[in-house]
């Protein structure tokens, strides 16, 4: 049986058996299971956090400026961790890898809970991010490395919806947790799930011993290099909206970035032992998907991001309110995931990733028209078409990017595969909240100008009774007419810069289907078949 077979050196043969039709044992299903739970409250712990970072500001006595390291944290030590993860299973295996990790998230997760400032916070939350780093990309890994080709578009699904459902539920459960307990319950709510997997792991998935050459071989130059790359992109994205893409900070940052990357990739090329095998980038359906998974990345993160950030600033809603609101994706993709894995076993995978980028550039282009009076009505149909259209962005890219790499590269190809959809997350929300500031400038200009200029639609629009601005047509605007007109062209002027922000990422998205031509047919297998 698969879970007994000894990984990765017999990964060849269990995936020879299950093609000739040899079931996969409940042990096997259970362990993976296992594993996706854990995958879940790792993702969860990102959203759950955000969307309480005021009230741990208050309680911790943290600086404003210095808030989003909390989460920056988490994300630099995850991005890192996450392309480290295929030669992290060649060393451990992946069962003692997933459980080590899990293990080390939890006790992090209590860490945090425990936290009485701010420096011992960011500790914990480091060293929580790179645990849970790892356990994404192992997870779809284990899909291919433990379910023959028949069964993977089922074991897909399921890690798929534990990905991406993690975000949507994660501003209701923090915003509850919060508001019923207090802010520590946003760790301690990962303690006893993450005791359970570890355990579930440990007693199901297969075993290997741990691999002492592959930890003689590894190369701390190029590991090192890896590191800082990854880590001065992150703060370079973070810091660009703030201190502007051409400032001092964020261009040596991100001449760092380019620096120790190319450092990074002309010594793992040469290397005869790579801390990250890069050679599955020669596969052209490989670096397809990858770049697939990058722009998912931008929508999936950039949409998570622009709702509560509308809902909170323009309509005042609260965190709870706002989960309930953004609860309508996580329930559109879960009734749509049978019917994707359905449509995953018989069709051409180019027309599904057509058919689920194009509704979801559809519902992101649909949130581009938002009024300072949109609310959950209106957000209803954008919502519902972006939540169907996930696990069609997810699978098929999914097996395309991993499903016909040899089994020796597949670990490293899905933690590529993976870090590319939080990289896109990363630079997608920088281009976002750079769209946001620069272009709300403008906008409150313009809008200024239009009233000034005796505009009634336009003061209509923004909210000023047409009577009184009709009273004050032709004549310097008084003090108090200034100062509420203020408020209401700021909130117009940041409405319009969010719908701008929407359309950028409805763009690209729907520019991504331009690569579909390029897939490689012959490497695009039946369901069931092998080349």
């Amino acid at each position: 049986m698969i879970e007994t077979l000894p990984l990765p050196e017999s990964l060849s043969s269990a995936r020879v058996e299950g093609e000739h039709g040899r079931a996969v044992s409940w042990r096997t299903w259970t362990g993976f299971l296992f594993m996706c739970l854990g995958m879940f409250m790792a993702i969860l712990d990102i959203q759950i956090v955000a969307t309480s970072l005021p009230t741990i500001q208050k309680a911790l006595g943290i600086a404003t400026d210095q808030m989003s390291w909390v989460q920056t944290a988490y994300l630099i030590a995850e991005i890192v961790a996450i392309p480290l993860t295929g030669y992290l299973t060649r060393l451990l295996g992946m069962r003692r890898l997933f459980v080590v990790a899990i293990t080390v998230f939890t006790l992090a997760s209590a860490g945090c809970a425990a936290s009485h400032d701010f420096t011992s916070l960011i500790a914990w939350r480091v060293l929580q991010g790179f645990a849970g780093g790892t356990l994404i990309p192992a997870v779809f890994s284990a899909v291919f490395l433990m379910f023959p080709l028949r069964l993977q578009g089922i074991a897909t699904t399921i890690a798929g919806v534990a990905a991406v459902f993690a975000p949507t539920v994660g501003p209701i459960v923090g915003g509850w947790l919060t508001q019923t307990y207090s802010w520590h319950w946003l760790f301690l709510v990962n303690i006893v799930p993450g005791i359970i997997a570890a355990i579930g792991a440990a007693a199901l998935l297969p075993r290997r011993p741990v691999d002492r050459a592959e930890l003689r071989s590894v190369d701390a130059l190029a590991l090192a290099a890896m590191a800082v790359a990854l880590t001065a992109l992150e703060i370079g994205l973070k810091d660009a909206p703030s201190f502007g893409w051409a400032s001092l900070r964020v261009l040596s940052l991100l001449g760092l970035f380019a620096l120790c990357g190319l450092a990074f990739v002309a010594r793992t090329l040469r290397s005869v032992h790579p801390v990250v095998e890069l050679r599955s980038f020669a596969d052209r359906n490989f670096t397809i998907g990858c770049i697939l998974s990058f722009v998912l990345g931008i929508g999936l993160f950039g949409s998570t991001y622009l709702m509560p950030f509308f809902l909170g600033l323009v309509r005042g809603h609260g965190a709870l309110e706002i989960g309930k609101i953004m609860l309508v994706t996580g329930m559109a993709q879960l009734l749509a995931a049978p019917v994707a894995v359905a449509l995953e076993r018989r069709v051409d995978p180019r027309l599904l990733t057509l058919l689920g980028f194009g509704m979801f550039a559809a519902g992101l282009w649909l949130s581009a028209s938002q009024t300072k009076d949109t609310d959950f009505a209106q957000m209803m149909l954008p919502q519902v078409l972006r939540g169907a259209s996930i696990m069609f962005c997810l699978l098929p890219p999914t097996r395309l990017a991993l499903g016909r790499l040899p089994n020796h590269l597949v670990a490293d190809g899905s933690g590529l595969f993976n870090l590319m959809r939080n990289l896109g997350g990363a630079i997608g929300l920088a281009l976002i909240d750079t769209v946001i500031f620069s272009r709300g400038t403008d906008h409150a200009r313009t809008i200024g100008e239009s009233l000034r200029a005796g505009d009634v639609d336009v003061a209509v629009s923004i909210g000023i009774p047409r009577e009184l601005f009709l009273a004050q047509a032709g004549r310097p605007a008084s003090e108090a007419a200034q100062n509420m007109a203020r408020p209401l062209i700021e909130k117009a002027a940041l409405v319009q810069s969010i719908n701008d922000a929407w359309m950028m990422i409805a763009v690209l998205t729907a520019a991504a289907v331009l690569l579909l031509p390029f897939v490689a047919k012959s490497r695009v297998a039946a369901p069931g078949q092998t080349e």
